[in-house]
């Protein structure tokens, strides 16, 4: 079928919204009509070192949208068949890299092209979704009730489920314990509402005002501005009363990384979820005894933590719109430089058509 879809076609190039041509969806795909799509700091780091020789793609991986056809033999959850996958930790598919990043489907086909026939590359996530349609699996479909909005449903599939599953799936806090939240993007924001709802005291750290007056008026009880602390570790340690029980990472820069470690009291816990090439000394890990813990997708097995996000939503304990802004799918480039200036919190491109 014809469709629209934003493509990359040159190392670190702008996206460009052209028409192509998307296969039947296979015995085993759905197909599904994008009615929203989040950008994430994935899809922009990504294209930044896609290789040229998998160019032009199509990225895209927090898509909400209506299911228009189905795959007669759709009925496998999940790879099923590595160690992580059939002991219910999709998070760590041993098969990711392949399934995820490598702009095809695990046969090494791509069902996008040109109008004139011409490859394109795509399958990001299983979905490529900066496109008015997509082929997906029964692995990573989730229906969702009719009444939720897109714009909100979409993050749900990545920054949202990273945050709030790194709170309660991974660290899982007990009532009145301090969390550190260091950066206060959709990621760490969506931490922040869920810390808070687990009555924990937290604190955002973040460069951007904005960003921590929303961190605050989500129910953060303080935020530190990092570039006006003389001592970001001395102050957190303040206000936490000796350090707080747990931080979070989600910039995977070394400085704050080390200011995370050494902010934690004695047998603290860091959860990392930010992309990058982070160093630490080892001495403050090893004399507080500091548990340090990668997290991918908040260890989520979506078919079960996004209808309990849902219900966080739908309690008000999940204000998520206050972290959306929508653009329309043209305008797709537009919403990624407001990411990329941070003027904004999540960007949601909706459907033009």
């Amino acid at each position: 079928m014809r469709i629209q879809a934003a493509l990359v076609e040159t190392p670190g190039g702008p996206f460009t919204v052209h028409e192509a041509d998307l296969e039947e969806p296979r015995p085993d795909e759905i197909l599904v009509r994008i009615t929203a799509s989040g950008i994430c700091h994935t899809d922009l780091s990504m294209r930044q070192v896609w290789p040229p020789g998998r160019l032009p793609m199509v990225f895209g991986h927090e898509g909400a949208g209506v299911v228009e056809a189905v795959g007669e033999a759709v009925t496998s959850v999940s790879c099923s068949v590595c160690e992580q996958c059939a002991t219910g930790e999709p998070a760590y598919c041993e098969h990711s890299a392949s399934l995820n990043a490598g702009g095809s489907r695990p046969d090494g086909s791509s069902p996008l092209s040109y109008t004139d026939g011409s490859p394109i590359y795509g399958s990001f996530f299983g979905q490529s979704a900066f496109a008015s349609h997509c082929l997906t699996t029964e692995s990573n479909t989730v229906k969702i009730p009719a009444d939720i909005p897109a714009a909100v449903a979409a993050p749900l599939g990545c920054s949202v489920q990273t945050g709030v599953g790194t709170v309660r799936t991974v660290l899982r806090p007990a009532a009145g314990t301090t969390l550190a939240v260091f950066g206060a993007g959709s990621v760490g924001l969506s931490a922040v509402m869920a810390a808070v709802a687990e009555d924990c005291a937290v604190i955002a750290v973040d460069p951007i005002a904005p960003r921590r007056a929303l961190a605050q008026d989500l129910g953060a009880a303080a935020a530190l501005d990092p570039t006006t602390e003389d001592d970001v570790a001395s102050a957190l340690r303040d206000l936490t009363g000796g350090g707080p029980h747990y931080a979070i990472d989600t910039t995977g820069k070394p400085t704050v990384v080390s200011q995370a470690i050494t902010a934690l009291r004695k047998r603290g816990t860091l959860a990392l979820v930010g992309i990058g090439k982070a160093e630490f000394d080892t001495i403050p890990v090893m004399t507080k005894g500091i548990t340090i813990r990668g997290v991918t997708e908040g260890d989520a097995v979506p078919a079960r933590t996004i209808p309990q996000l849902i219900d966080l939503y739908r309690q008000g304990r999940l204000p998520l719109e206050k972290l959306i802004t929508e653009f329309r799918f043209t305008d797709i480039e537009a919403a990624a430089e407001a990411a990329l200036r941070k003027s904004v919190v999540k960007p949601v491109l909706t459907a033009s058509h």
